[in-house]
């Protein structure tokens, strides 16, 4: 019997989308395509790729009044944030302005007698299995540089958010990428497994849970077929004695509980200097009460429901969990009627927290934060570091030097001073310990999507 894949909106815990499962050999002959259409993609001029490639994120744009309601269905942010429209154009743009010379051959000789050179190559069949909290956005990190490099791609999408690699497929192909340069495909895990266990795809790419990380790595064991993981976080931010106050209350906030702190980058504990704590703690608790929770459909929502009624089982759980050892909530739940119990749930701010807390170490990935004191920059690199995952940390100073020092020593792939829960195109998006490994975006990202391949060619013996 063929599975059928289901998206179970959290607007009203309906059926909003299913689609069968491909099985396995349907799905062989889509990567049999795929492989076919590669090398006739990549002899293609660079510039034409990567106008193309632009012209499907143009289409996409074009459908922004069915994506945005289409996503408030799929997984809750509201629609007056207008979908992912800015992040995904700014990506895309930044990308194609870089593909020349990120692929430029690095020319070592070019004499009478040696023309030496290093070429970058694509891979052939990149699969991408992107996630459903910022589905367009994350997808594009590794679908527009893959196909401006040549690669021919492979798109998967979380159930919640089934309908996104169908659009984004649409939207491409209708701008004129052929049909088999890139694909969408709706499988179950074990047929995930069982493609990637059989070596087909020359690169795989995983946003994810770090146990979908860990099966993901299962299946490719032996295959050295080069993985790209971006895997579980808990993000930091430390607001020192010279902060910004009100700045940093603002942007920190914002990133805990935007998209209902559904983030890879969002700010999930948050240590700040005994200077500031009470009156940082009295403004993030005002700022935090503010949010509308709703019906996403509605414009004056301004906090939509959490993907999935489990995902807000699992913040209820961890806060009840830190309440019973000594923690205090400081949100007044009465302000936000419309948690149901349900995907709907009210945002949280924790003091009298600590590490022996699962709220504080393991991810959170919703609507609260714990706030807690600290005496010294020490002591704050110290908590910061206490963590098994390491995509990004926020340092907040008014001393450029002393957030260069801190972040020498911080355990992440990304610090950013004074800002917060934002992914700059022209840097690499990478993480350490169990957030994953590899890197997407800028120059290091078009070359994980490509291989080296060395020429050297002796002209003459003279």
């Amino acid at each position: 019997m063929t599975q059928v894949i289901k998206c179970i909106s959290p607007v009203d815990g309906s059926v909003y989308a299913e689609r069968p499962a491909m099985p396995l050999e349907a799905a062989k002959d889509v990567v049999a395509r795929a492989r076919k259409a590669q090398k006739a993609w990549a002899r293609r001029p660079l510039e034409d790729r990567v106008q193309l490639v632009l012209k499907g994120v143009a289409r996409l744009n074009e459908m922004a009044d069915e994506v945005v309601p289409e996503l408030a269905w799929q997984m809750g942010r509201p629609v007056r944030y207008g979908g992912e429209f800015k992040g995904f154009n700014e990506r895309s743009n930044y990308v194609a302005d870089i593909a020349a010379s990120s692929l430029a051959p690095l020319v070592i000789e070019d004499s009478e007698r040696f023309e030496r050179r290093i070429e970058r190559e694509p891979h052939g069949v990149v699969f991408v299995i992107a996630p459903w909290n910022y589905p367009y956005m994350t997808a594009i990190n590794t679908v527009a540089p893959a196909l401006m490099a040549g690669n021919t791609v492979i798109i998967k999408h979380a159930a919640q958010t089934l309908l996104v690699g169908e659009r984004m497929v649409r939207g491409f192909v209708e701008a004129g990428v052929p049909e088999d340069v890139f694909q969408n495909i709706f499988l179950d895990h074990d047929t995930t497994s069982a493609l990637i266990a059989a070596k087909s795809f020359d690169f795989v790419n995983f946003t994810g849970s770090v146990e979908g990380g860990r099966a993901i790595e299962r299946a490719a064991a032996g295959t050295f077929t080069p993985l790209g993981l971006e895997l579980g976080g808990k993000d930091p931010g430390y607001v020192m004695e010279d902060a910004d106050l009100d700045a940093a209350v603002d942007t920190l906030m914002d990133g805990a509980t935007y998209n209902s702190g559904q983030c890879c980058c969002g700010i999930e504990r948050i240590y700040v200097n005994e200077k500031l704590y009470d009156a940082f703690v009295e403004k993030s608790v005002a700022w935090v009460s503010n949010y509308r929770l709703g019906n996403p459909l509605d414009q004056e929502t301004t906090l939509g429901p959490m993907a999935n009624k489990r995902f807000a089982a699992t913040v209820r759980q961890q806060v009840a969990d830190a309440v019973s050892r000594g923690a205090r909530a400081l949100i007044d739940p009465k302000l936000f009627p419309a948690d149901d119990g349900g995907a709907y749930l009210a945002p949280q701010v924790l003091v009298d927290v600590d590490h022996s807390m699962a709220f504080m170490t393991e991810e959170t990935f919703g609507p609260a934060v714990g706030i807690m004191k600290v005496r010294s920059d020490e002591e704050a690199l110290g908590l910061m570091n206490d963590c098994k995952y390491g995509l990004t940390a926020s340092l907040w100073t008014k001393d450029a030097d002393r957030a260069a020092r801190i972040g020498r020593d911080l355990e992440t792939g990304t610090v950013f001073m004074n800002r917060a829960d934002y992914l700059d195109p022209a840097l690499c998006w990478t993480g350490v310990k169990e957030t994953g490994r590899g890197g997407s975006l800028s120059v290091i990202g078009f070359h994980n999507l490509t291989r080296p391949k060395s020429y050297h060619l002796r002209k003459a013996f003279a």
